[in-house]
């Protein structure tokens, strides 16, 4: 076995639809499986994909929303594949995207993972990598430091046409060496939505193995599609894991000082965002989303992070 595919879906059939779709269109010449792992999707998805694709594909039906990192280990634990390629149900794959991946991993025993440039739906060029979580990361804006730092905090513009090393990819699109993760372990299931690919990589480069982005190939991604369902259980998600990366990789000291300047970030966005809700009389839509989240994100930090609150168990 060359592939093993493993795509986890939370309530996005269509989008699904079209990514196995694309795998069957374009994977040629690789002897490949794939599994879709639903979790407890309420639009049909598990039965469309039963219904379409039928034996090539092997599905895991969840009974609760499970979470990404489980979700894919559930999987990887049956993937027989020299490589394991994980793919998010709102990617689409091109000719080439399957090949120069495996090509890449076959040539350069060194690398664990790699992945490709990924472009939206707008033809646009996405964040496909990033650098590990840092105070510099997380507290200034990234877009300052890439234009300071440029070969420091590598973005989405970087011209560069050849594979180069990198922290982390992004998870949308991730080629892993099965190699790797036997002598790595899986995902950490402490990690429910957001980051647990990143403190993959960090896993990975600590063990001695190299990441990769590969610019010259493509996949399309139609970005964040399950994290535009519920927009401020998402950012809540989000903030949980990013604590959690810090507290397990970061000094005690990194993680209190997040957590405290990260609160007053927020607290200034919403007055902002307030503002300008007032300032255009509550007629910009943007203005009325915005504070909602960052309200709702405040709201949950006052009453100290509980775990109960976020997308685990949000799954209808």
């Amino acid at each position: 076995m060359d592939i093993s595919f493993v795509i986890v879906n939370w309530n996005t059939r269509s989008l699904l639809m079209d990514c196995l779709e694309s795998i069957e269109k374009t994977v040629a010449g690789y002897v490949y499986e794939t599994f879709v792992v639903d979790n407890h999707s309420s639009d049909g998805s598990a039965d469309a994909v039963e219904k379409l694709f039928g034996g090539s594909v092997k599905l895991i039906r969840n009974n609760e929303n499970m979470g990404f990192a489980h979700a894919n280990n559930q999987a990887i634990k049956l993937a027989k594949g020299r490589y394991v390629i994980l793919l998010n149900s709102d990617t689409v794959l091109n000719e080439k995207t399957i090949g120069g991946m495996v090509t890449f991993l076959d040539n350069n025993r060194d690398a664990a993972m790699t992945g490709p440039r990924m472009i939206g739906g707008d033809g646009k060029h996405q964040n496909s990598y990033d650098n590990f979580p840092a105070l510099t990361t997380e507290l200034l804006n990234k877009s300052i430091l890439r234009l300071l730092f440029p070969n420091k905090f590598a973005g989405k513009n970087t011209k560069k046409d050849l594979p180069f090393e990198v922290d982390s990819l992004i998870g949308a699109c991730i080629s892993i060496r099965a190699e790797a993760i036997k002598e790595v372990g899986m995902f950490d299931e402490d990690y429910f939505f957001f980051l647990e690919e990143t403190d993959w990589c960090f896993r990975m480069r600590k063990a001695g193995w190299k990441i990769f982005h590969q610019p010259e190939i493509e996949i399309t991604h139609l970005q964040g599609q399950s994290k535009k369902i519920r927009p401020s259980l998402s950012w809540i998600e989000y903030y949980r894991s990013l604590y959690k990366y810090f507290k397990k990789n970061r000094s005690g000291l990194s993680y209190l000082s997040l957590r405290v300047f990260r609160f007053i970030k927020l607290f200034i966005n919403l007055l902002l965002t307030f503002a300008g809700l007032i300032v255009t009389l509550g007629l910009k839509r943007r203005f009325r989303g915005k504070t909602v989240v960052y309200a709702r994100i405040l709201w949950w930090h006052l009453c100290l992070c509980p775990d109960h609150v976020g997308l685990k168990g949000a799954d209808n």
